[in-house]
């Protein structure tokens, strides 16, 4: 299995190299040369097996010579053994033929952890190896930070820095990055959006004297390991519905595009999806980009669920890559033109995606209103970003069984929870204290100097 850039210009990688490069030199998101498909039988055999067992089946074919199975399956285990539920991710009925996928029982309540624990796994063995030291910079819009931190505090070999846009998360999420204590984490408020946050973790991985000085890495959903780990709970959460015998639809809160292409490799893998479903809250520049074929960016409003506050989806590089026919120089084209405040779809490159995904939108006051229906109805607390996903789910319901992922866990975002439902949710026990840890939290400009100074005196590189 080999890796190439979705901008076509730079070097061709092992699933090793390309989880520890993250973003290709040309720019570009590293994708498979050719997805694997698994055989119906193989499908079937994945129903009844624990959650670590469907994810090494289902990974395995993409890992190449990087890890030895035996190696490979402990890493695995060692990733979900923190995990709150046994199931991993367990399914929950909302209605008739509308499922609700819980992904927020990792260890910061959120569907990061699934990838973020076990990159942490994967990186921690890989450097082990060479003995190489690297500096992961990041960018989150509340989740990835967190999920990135807890994977990699204390971890031998690495530093952590995540930027985040200071006042636009959540104060739970805040305090997931800034009240670790080890000294090898560093959580940076950086004035602007999360989109300017992306933007300098971008410019830092395109100057290459800094990235070679500092050894930058990424674990963004830039990571092409971060997509592959978040396959799995598609092919898990499809079996249990009956899987390959019948189709499921998946609806996917999204921002960044990373969760809902994992469905889209999970469709080419065989998985038998009818329809993947972009759900996006009032920054809507995807539902936009689909129905219209305009993909403009048009500033980012606030909102209730900022997890998905963004304008500048990454991964959706990923999937015009494969609409433009692998057209690397095409989508460097619609890249440069992104710069410069948008681009238009072509025809053809637009009907494929359609033939793939479907959107919608939630307003602030429809999220709102669906937590507050949801609970009424089935007794589930879900978190504005799950709200979210369910209203346009609804809106796409018919014969073939829905999927809706959760996640997040709602006490991540109290404040919204509580306008909606009356009663603030509780952190689970293990985070009770989280209010009473002291904070760590370094305020920097949006200034790629300033930024690149910092980050050389946090890790003495």
């Amino acid at each position: 299995m080999q890796y190439i850039s979705t901008r076509g210009a730079a070097p061709t990688l092992g699933f090793d190299e390309a989880m520890m490069t993250g973003l290709a030199r040309d720019g570009g998101l590293y994708v498979p040369d050719a997805v694997p498909v698994m055989a119906e039988a193989d499908i079937a055999a994945l129903a009844g097996l624990p959650y670590e067992e469907i994810a090494f089946r289902v990974m395995r074919p993409y890992i190449g010579g990087a890890f030895k199975d035996d190696e490979f399956k402990g890493l695995i285990d060692a990733a979900y053994a923190g995990f709150g539920h046994a199931a991993r991710a367990p399914l929950v009925q909302l209605a008739p033929n509308h499922f609700l996928l819980e992904l927020f029982h990792g260890p910061t309540l959120a569907f990061k952890d699934f990838a973020m624990q076990l990159i942490g796994q994967l990186f921690q063995a890989s450097l082990a190896r060479s003995g190489r030291r690297v500096t992961i910079v990041g960018a989150t819009s509340g989740d990835t930070g967190s999920a990135a931190i807890e994977a990699f505090r204390g971890l031998a070999g690495v530093d952590v820095v995540i930027l985040y846009p200071h006042g636009r998360v959540s104060d739970v999420q805040r305090r997931q990055m800034s009240t670790p204590s080890e000294a090898n984490v560093h959580a940076i408020a950086m004035d602007g959006d999360f989109d300017d946050c992306q933007a300098r973790v971008k410019d830092m991985f395109n100057d290459f004297a800094f990235r070679d000085e500092v050894g930058l890495a990424g674990v963004n959903s830039i990571n092409w390991a971060r997509v592959l780990a978040q396959v799995v709970y598609y092919f898990s959460s499809a079996v249990a519905l009956g899987a390959p015998g019948r189709a499921v639809s998946f609806t996917v809160p999204t921002g960044n595009f990373g969760d809902i292409f994992a469905g889209y490799i999970a469709r080419q893998m065989g998985l038998p999806i009818e329809k993947l479903v972009i759900a996006t809250n009032q920054n809507d520049i995807l539902d936009r980009a689909i129905r219209s074929g305009a993909y403009v960016t048009d500033g980012v409003k606030p909102s209730i669920s900022p997890s998905m506050d963004i304008q500048v989806s990454s991964n959706f590089e990923r999937a015009l890559f494969d609409a433009y026919g692998r057209d690397g120089a095409a989508v460097a084209q619609l890249m440069a033109e992104l710069k410069a405040g948008g681009f238009h779809i072509s025809q053809g490159a637009l009907e494929t995606l359609r033939a793939t995904f479907a959107s919608g939108r939630c307003s602030e006051d429809e999220t709102t209103a669906t937590i507050t229906r949801t609970y009424a109805e089935t007794g589930e607390i879900l978190c504005p970003h799950s709200a979210v996903g369910v209203h346009v789910a609804e809106q796409h319901l018919g014969p073939t069984p829905m999927i809706t992922l959760a996640t997040a866990h709602p006490a991540k975002f109290p404040d919204a929870v509580e306008a909606a439902m009356g009663t603030r949710p509780a952190l689970p026990p293990r985070m009770a204290d989280l209010f009473d840890r002291p904070e760590r939290i370094t305020r920097a400009p949006n200034d790629l100097a300033a930024l690149q100074t910092l980050i050389r005196e946090r890790t003495g590189r």
